[in-house]
């Protein structure tokens, strides 16, 4: 039954394949195209580390599901040169070539998974989005996405003769600045570890735990018995914003509010770099989230701590992207209008 209604349906639309190539997880979505944007048909999620490439987890779905496909586009988690990645965080080596070799479909492209994610936000409705301040977006204007998962990633996109392009960028592998003596003191403590601290060492799951660890050793704060016990058995990362969120655990709270608002500076330099009336954008697994602090205050505090430029940034508009297959949906859209 399902192969007869894929099989009607692919007579009827033309169907693309889009791919978001994280570090944790691969989404791999069959698309149409839609009145006002790509239309999701098919979803299927696979975990990353469990393949050795991305070919095999496309046959994986492809067996699964038989369809017709017309063009592919993958957003993928690291720097795509010349239609090649070799992925930040996974052993893998992904090339338009080698896919279109196997595949034989007419038109495959690689882009940057946060550059696919910008492709995404001018396609967003209202309930795709939520506000952290009341400025307003100014069309055609850029606008930036910032990405804090598994790693950190960061992206621009510009519009020309009214045509979105987008600009990625290895932005979370900048130096990390920091702004106060407590940051200045979490900098040492991470040079000694890795030499070369970029914001994604701090700005991303990982770097979250990195900055809880640090507190432990440096402040007065115990960890409790049910906090160690969940460091046993759940992802750290998670742990500690639950601490956060539903128990309130002061440990986390400092670690989370730390992040919070290093990601904020983040946030307003790359805002300063690339002027983005169009607004700001968070995207990624952590910000929905931690939504509830976000909204606190904290982090637009220290988006828009930069001296005689405050001013400029409080008329630059933030919001957290809440729909998780935004970098999916820019995919698919990239691959339509190639």
């Amino acid at each position: 039954m399902v192969r007869k209604a894929l099989h009607g349906l692919q007579n009827k639309k033309i169907l693309v394949l889009a791919g978001d190539i994280g570090g944790t997880k691969t989404n791999l979505g069959v698309f149409h195209q839609g009145k006002k944007r790509p239309v999701l048909q098919i979803l299927e999620t696979y975990p990353s580390g469990e393949s050795s490439n991305l070919e095999d987890i496309i046959s994986r779905f492809l067996e699964h599901h038989p369809v017709e496909i017309q063009s592919a586009c993958f957003g993928i988690a690291g720097p795509v040169i010349n239609g090649r990645c070799k992925t930040t965080n996974l052993p893998w080596i992904v090339s338009e070539r080698r896919i279109k070799q196997r595949f034989g479909w007419q038109s495959i492209r690689l882009i940057n998974d946060l550059a696919a994610t910008a492709m995404a936000v001018p396609l967003m409705s209202a309930k795709d989005l939520t506000p952290l301040n009341k400025a307003k977006v100014q069309k055609r204007a850029p606008l930036a996405v910032v990405a804090p998962g598994t790693g950190l990633g960061q992206a621009l996109l510009v519009v020309r003769d009214g045509v979105h392009i987008p600009l990625s960028s290895e932005g979370g592998h900048v130096d990390f600045a920091p702004t106060n003596e407590e940051e200045i003191s979490l900098w040492r403590y991470l040079h000694r570890e890795w030499g070369h601290v970029s914001v994604e060492r701090i700005v991303s799951g990982p770097g979250l735990v990195s900055i809880y660890s640090w507190l432990k050793q440096n402040t007065s704060y115990p960890e409790p018995g049910y906090l160690t016990r969940m460091f046993q058995e759940m992802d750290a990362a998670r742990v500690v914003t639950r601490a956060v969120l539903e128990r309130n655990n002061p440990l986390c709270m400092k670690a989370l509010d730390m992040f919070i608002s290093i990601l904020g500076a983040v946030a307003g330099n790359l805002a300063l770099i690339g002027l983005t009336r169009g607004g700001v954008y968070l995207g990624g697994g952590i910000p929905p989230k931690i939504l509830p602090r976000l909204k606190q205050g904290l982090f637009m505090k220290a988006f828009t701590d930069k001296g005689r430029f405050k001013g400029l940034l409080e008329r630059i508009p933030v919001k957290v992207i809440l729909n998780d297959q935004a970098a999916l949906l820019g995919a698919a859209q990239y691959a339509f209008s190639d």
